[in-house]
C-alpha cells in the first residue's frame, strides 16, 4: 500500500534534484526546467513490495525513480514469476505500456522508495516544445532496446558464471554513475529473484556466488557484496557488459 506522506515532504524540484543529469536532460534553459517542474509535480512513496502499478493497468504515466530500488516481473499461465529488470535511482520505468496503453509487467518496490510521476501525454506536448527533451526520450527508447538485446545475449549464449559476472559488472557500472562505490554495494533483490533475471535456478546462483567468493573473486556476507577484482571478474564476459 502507497505510503502516506505530505508533498512537502517529498517535493524537490526538477532543476535542483541530484538525479536530473542522470533521468532528464542536462541542457535546458532556466525557462524550460520550470516547465519541467510544472510537468513532474506528482511525487509519490512507496514501502517495500508495494506496486507501483500492475499487469493490464492503462497507460497514462512514466516514472522516475528519485530514491530506492524497484522490480519489474510478468506471471506466466502456470503462474511462474519472470523478473524482467531491475531499476535504480535515476532510471524511469513504465516504457513498457507505450506501444499498447497498458502495462504489459508489474513494477513493485524492493525496498522503501519515492517516485516522480511524470504524465505521458503532457509529456509529449513539452517534448514537442523542447528539442533536447524530444532527443533525450529517443536516447531512453535506444536504451531500452540495447537493454533488451544484453538480455537475450546473457540468456542464449552464456554460460552460469558469465551470467553472474555480467550481473555483477552492470550493478557496478551503475552504481558508480551514481556516484556509488562500484565494488561494494547491497543487493536489494534476492538470489531467487537474480536467478529468474538471469534464467538460473537457486540453486545455482548460491553455487556460483560461493565459487566466485572461494576464489577470490568477491567477498559476500548475507546481502553486502564486495567486488575484490573487477578486471578478473572481466574475464568471464569479455568487453563490459551494457547497462541492463
Amino acid at each position: 500500500m502507497q505510503k502516506p506522506v505530505a508533498l512537502t515532504q517529498l517535493r524537490v524540484a526538477c532543476s535542483g534534484c541530484n538525479l536530473r543529469e542522470l533521468c532528464l536532460p542536462v541542457k535546458l534553459t532556466g525557462a524550460d526546467l520550470e516547465l519541467l517542474d510544472e510537468l513532474i509535480s506528482l511525487k509519490h512513496a512507496y514501502q517495500r513490495g508495494d506496486y507501483l502499478y500492475r499487469s493490464g493497468a492503462r497507460f497514462q504515466s512514466l516514472y522516475a525513480i528519485r530514491t530506492g530500488f524497484f522490480k519489474t516481473q510478468v506471471l506466466h499461465e502456470d503462474g511462474r514469476e519472470q523478473v524482467t529488470g531491475f531499476q535504480m535511482a535515476g532510471e524511469i520505468i513504465g516504457m513498457d505500456a507505450i506501444s499498447s496503453d497498458s502495462h504489459a509487467c508489474d513494477a513493485i518496490a524492493l525496498e522503501d522508495s519515492e517516485v516522480c510521476e511524470i504524465p505521458f501525454v503532457r509529456l509529449e506536448e513539452l517534448s514537442r516544445r523542447l528539442p533536447s527533451l524530444q532527443r533525450h526520450l529517443h536516447r531512453i527508447l535506444s536504451r531500452e532496446i540495447v537493454r533488451d538485446q544484453g538480455i537475450m545475449l546473457l540468456l542464449g549464449s552464456m554460460r552460469a558464471e558469465e551470467r553472474l559476472a555480467a550481473f555483477l559488472l552492470n550493478l557496478s557500472q551503475r552504481f558508480s554513475v551514481r556516484g556509488y562505490s562500484p565494488t561494494s554495494f547491497h543487493l536489494r533483490m534476492t538470489r531467487q529473484e537474480i536467478g529468474s533475471y538471469l534464467g538460473m535456478k537457486l540453486e545455482t546462483v548460491s553455487r556460483t556466488l560461493s565459487h566466485f567468493q572461494a576464489i577470490g573473486l568477491i567477498s559476500i556476507r548475507n546481502k553486502s557484496v564486495e567486488l575484490n577484482d573487477l578486471v578478473k571478474l572481466q574475464t568471464f564476459v569479455g568487453p563490459p557488459p551494457q547497462l541492463l
